[in-house]
């Protein structure tokens, strides 16, 4: 038997354990006492302007250390963070969302509380739709086991996880029973034995395979064994638009990354004309096969994820994509020749021309040039991604974030304290919309507030520039605001208007040097000005639109 703990010290504990050292949120009086407990803790209270914007901070931490924690009031602040939540689960992220809720001694009779909704359990049934595994810890007799049973799932699937504390439930004390060693899954050793066998054969045969390094390969900690995999063959490697960073973008055996007709047309053409394509910890999202327009051919490809595993048109059960991996390092896969392949252009030179109006494609030159081995990108969605995608080199791997397949709006700016509080060595580069800003922008108070220094790109065009050329209209259309002028509400960080070269090269300079507090840079672009990525993707999607029933 141990020593008697409360629940809430219990949960604060094995989060700790876990490698938590940050939860995000909004307090509530369903939750006060609980982030008491968490502020005379190991653990900092990051509390943000806004729900939703702890749950992508929340999201954006977990993508760098392995799990976040986002923790909020019943129903206002959990229903807040739906959105998140299912971002979560849509790009395997794993977020512990705690959330306070009336007592159990409050609920009897079904009284009419605050922030209740229709039914006591109208929050869990909601979180049940957006997360692997979910608990109320309303019985103290089984609240340790739930609370590991929850977390366990968290790290095991790489997805979110939902636990709800009663408020009279927090302080509740109990004995902790032992645990139980965290559980594993390993692969059916037959059924993977055969697998590997197939897909060595196939390598082997082929004259031209290429490896498409998917998303997992980040979320389950297996970039090293995919560099190692590369290095003793010589497979060309290319990424996806989510995957982006998965490896280093200067190794030599890198195209590029593969998004059907979208991306460059040389890494289409190599991936596309290639005899074996090896998917390893791939989605085939419809952005990430640029809108269903990818050639990938089930007959000729290796497809495992932590869900499936499928080599040509056989299905595996029971086979997991770490053990997989692998057992590709232990195969024998022959070594090739390194061939002549498409690589990304590194520019480290930009001349910026006097007086000439800054463009998209000028601003991604430059920041191009202006990136290094400090920095991490993380862009919203729109061309802050998808120019990003294709005209960023990205040094070192981890160093690009996106929502690039649930393509939620507002994730950069609150995502750039996750990853500063979660990588403190890197300066977050925030390429976000004017659209995607005004939604989520003003956490710039929470960067502020806790002493962080993005430097926040605001690609500003009027209003939903990527909407206008798929349907335009006076919706598209937002209120014009002096994003420059935002240190002076906060008190703190230097704004910078951009609307000519010179200045965007002025901005970066003096941007590089200020490391006190955060940068604004107000890049005023022409109101239909896209990169050619956005511009293909957008006529795509321009023509569903237009369908007619």
């Amino acid at each position: 038997m141990g020593t008697v703990q409360t629940i809430s010290d219990y949960l604060i504990q094995q989060l700790y354990a876990y490698g938590v050292r940050h939860v995000f949120g909004v307090p509530g009086d369903y939750v006060l006492r609980f982030f008491h407990d968490l502020e005379n803790s190991k653990l900092k209270v990051i509390n943000t302007c806004d729900e939703q914007g702890a749950g992508f901070a929340a999201d954006a931490y977990a993508r760098m250390r392995g799990l976040g924690v986002v923790c909020v009031t019943y129903c206002v602040g959990g229903l807040k963070i739906a959105n998140t939540t299912a971002q979560a689960f849509a790009e395997q992220s794993p977020v512990i969302i705690i959330s306070g809720s009336p007592g159990t001694n409050e609920r009897i009779k079904n009284p009419l509380l605050h922030h209740k909704v229709r039914d006591f359990d109208t929050q869990l049934k909601v979180f049940e739709q957006l997360t692997v595994a979910t608990t109320v810890l309303n019985n103290p007799e089984t609240a340790f086991q739930e609370i590991d049973r929850v977390l366990t799932a968290a790290v095991r699937y790489k997805r979110p996880v939902y636990i709800e504390i009663p408020r009279d439930m927090v302080s509740m004390q109990i004995v902790p029973r032992q645990m139980s060693p965290m559980y594993r899954e390993t692969s059916d050793p037959h059924v993977l034995q055969e697998a590997l066998r197939e897909a060595e054969d196939l390598i082997n045969a082929a004259q031209k395979p290429v490896i498409i390094a998917g998303v997992e390969l980040n979320r389950f900690g297996l970039r090293d064994a995919l560099l190692q995999f590369i290095d003793t063959t010589n497979i060309p490697v290319a990424s996806t638009l989510l995957s982006k960073s998965v490896i280093t973008e200067r190794h030599p055996r890198y195209l590029g990354v593969y998004e059907g007709a979208i991306c460059h047309e040389d890494v289409r053409a190599y991936v596309e004309s290639s005899d074996c394509l090896i998917l390893l910890g791939t989605f085939l999202t419809e952005t990430d096969l640029g809108i269903f327009t990818a050639n990938i051919e089930k007959g000729r490809s290796i497809y495992v994820t932590s869900e499936k595993t499928s080599i040509r048109y056989h299905t595996y059960e029971g086979v997991h994509v770490h053990d997989f991996i692998y057992g590709l390092l232990k195969a024998n896969i022959r070594r090739r020749e390194p061939d002549r392949i498409p690589h990304p252009e590194i520019s480290s030179q930009f001349y910026p021309v006097t007086g000439k109006q800054i463009t998209t494609k000028r601003l991604f030159q430059r920041l191009n040039a202006f990136l290094d081995d400090t920095i991490v990108v993380i862009a919203d969605t729109g061309d802050a991604l998808f120019a990003a995608a294709s005209e960023l080199s990205i040094h070192s791997a981890i160093e690009f974030h996106s929502p690039a397949y649930y393509t939620s709006m507002g994730f950069a700016v609150p995502a750039s304290i996750g990853i500063q509080l979660a990588s403190p060595k890197l300066r977050p580069l925030v390429l976000v919309g004017d659209g995607a800003f005004q939604m989520t922008g003003m956490e710039l108070a929470t960067v502020a507030r806790f002493n962080l220094n993005p430097i926040v790109i605001v690609l500003n065009n009027g209003g939903y520039g990527t909407e206008r050329p798929m349907l335009d209209g006076s919706f598209n259309d937002l209120c014009v605001w002096q994003y420059s002028r935002i240190p002076e509400i906060l008190g703190t960080g230097k704004g910078f208007i951009v609307e000519t070269e010179e200045q965007l090269e002025d901005a970066l300079e003096a941007s590089r040097k200020h490391t006190g507090s955060f940068c604004i840079l107000d890049v005023r672009l022409g109101r239909h000005d896209y990169s050619p990525a956005l511009q293909h993707l957008t006529s795509m999607l321009a023509q569903k639109i237009s369908m007619k029933a």
